[in-house]
C-alpha cells in the first residue's frame, strides 16, 4: 500500500464499505457494486470453499465485505497484480477490522488465489 490517501486506496475503502452496507440491508445505493453483486453467488462460494470452517453467517460482516470486493478483484482486474490486491485487503483490514481480521483475510485470499491460478 503507498498511503492511506491514494485514491485507489480510497475508491476501494468506498466500495467495500457500499458493499458491507449492501450486505446488510441488500440495497444497492453504489452502481459501481452491480457487477460485484451479479457474482456475489461464485465469490461466496470461493469463500465458503476457502474457508470451510467458516460459514458466511458467522465471518465478521467487515472482513465478509473486504474479502468479497478483493475476491472480484482477483477475478475480474487482471491487470491489478494479485500481490497488490491482498495487501489493499490485508491493510483495510487493520483498520476497519479487530485484531484477527488480517491473518483470517490473508489466508482466504491466498487460498483463493491458489484455486484461482490452478
Amino acid at each position: 500500500m503507498k498511503s492511506k490517501n491514494d485514491p485507489r486506496h480510497q475508491k476501494r475503502i468506498k466500495s467495500i464499505q457500499s458493499l458491507f452496507a449492501w450486505g446488510i440491508t441488500h440495497k444497492i445505493d453504489d452502481d459501481s457494486l452491480l457487477p460485484i453483486i451479479s457474482e456475489i453467488n461464485k465469490i461466496d462460494q470461493l469463500i465458503s470453499t476457502a474457508a470451510p470452517k467458516w460459514p458466511l453467517d458467522q465471518i465478521n460482516k467487515v472482513e465478509l465485505a473486504i474479502l468479497r470486493y478483493s475476491i472480484w478483484e482477483l477475478i475480474n482486474k487482471p491487470e491489478t497484480p494479485a500481490k497488490v490486491i491482498i495487501d489493499e485487503a490485508i491493510e483495510i483490514g487493520k483498520e476497519f477490522g479487530d485484531t484477527k481480521s488480517s491473518p483470517f483475510i490473508n489466508a482466504v485470499l491466498g487460498n483463493i488465489l491458489k484455486k484461482i491460478n490452478g
